[in-house]
């Protein structure tokens, strides 16, 4: 049986996954992509008022809160502590175009999601598949070494047989893995989409690095579940998307290039072809 190689360029396995996951966490939250590009095509120091009447389908308040956490978290500068006081981005926060372009390019690559705006196709790249904790150690297990056995995708990286069974139903869910056979124990690989994530972890992992972060303490993994455990994409999740699809308001693109139309990706997903690992 044939062994599928590994592309040389392939740059998942040489990332720093926690630095990547924590990278992520900060613009993870909802609207926080919206509002910094906003923020970018402005040029300049904008009132939570004004960003707010550029994003009508999002309320001021929530615009604030959103601008407010982005300050702690060094994405924006504010003039001063006075009431209405204006926000812009920071060097930190103006570096994160290239991680928004290479979400952009891998999602309009591998997700089918139509035509949305690209900070939406961002932050549901974000959101829903890859800032969870531990889901980037699971993804470089099954790029170095192809088709593995759950009980071998745990031992690698390190965690407990409960926490991977519930990380591999989530990578599969979101299109990232799948199983190479419908039996009890078959292999795990990466799909199409799971593999190509290396150019975005490149530039997640580049954008952090100058910035010196206070990591917290390691999470135990029994506890990891009740961390960095996303936002669901619930029924306020469906009327936002409904809302931009229709909305004039929700910008066509914002990035310096445009979201072009794509075909839709197939569902059915070719599994590779490698021996497995593991009896």
């Amino acid at each position: 049986m044939s062994t599928l190689v590994q592309p040389a360029t392939s740059q998942i396995g040489s990332v720093d996954a926690q630095r990547v996951e924590d990278a992520l966490s900060l613009i993870a939250p909802k609207w926080t992509t919206w509002s910094a590009q906003t923020l970018a095509q402005q040029g300049g120091p904008m009132r939570v008022r004004d960003v707010a009447a550029r994003l009508l389908f999002i309320s001021e308040q929530l615009v604030g809160k959103r601008l407010t956490q982005m300050h702690a978290d060094g994405l924006v500068t504010r003039a001063g502590d006075r009431h209405g006081a204006p926000y812009q981005l920071s060097g930190f926060g103006n570096s994160l175009s290239s991680v928004h372009r290479a979400l952009s390019d891998w999602s309009q690559a591998h997700l089918p999601l139509g035509k949305v705006a690209g900070a939406e196709r961002v932050e549901d790249a974000v959101r829903r598949r890859l800032h969870l904790r531990h889901s980037t150690a699971v993804i470089q297990v099954l790029d170095a070494g192809g088709p593995t056995r759950f009980v071998h995708i745990a031992e690698e990286a390190g965690l407990d047989n409960g926490f991977t069974r519930q990380r591999l139903n989530r990578l599969q869910l979101d299109g990232l893995v799948t199983r190479t056979g419908p039996r009890h124990g078959d292999p795990y690989v990466l799909t199409d989409a799971g593999r190509a994530l290396g150019p975005v972890y490149a530039a997640v992992e580049r954008w952090s690095n100058p910035v010196a972060t206070p990591r917290p303490a390691a999470t135990p993994v029994a506890a990891a579940t009740r961390t960095h455990t996303g936002i669901p994409l619930g029924s306020d999740g469906i009327r936002t998307a409904a809302a931009l699809r229709r909305s004039t308001a929700a910008p066509s693109s914002l990035f310096s290039h445009a979201p072009q139309p794509h075909p839709r990706v197939p569902a059915a997903v070719t599994a590779r072809s490698a021996p497995s690992r593991g009896r």
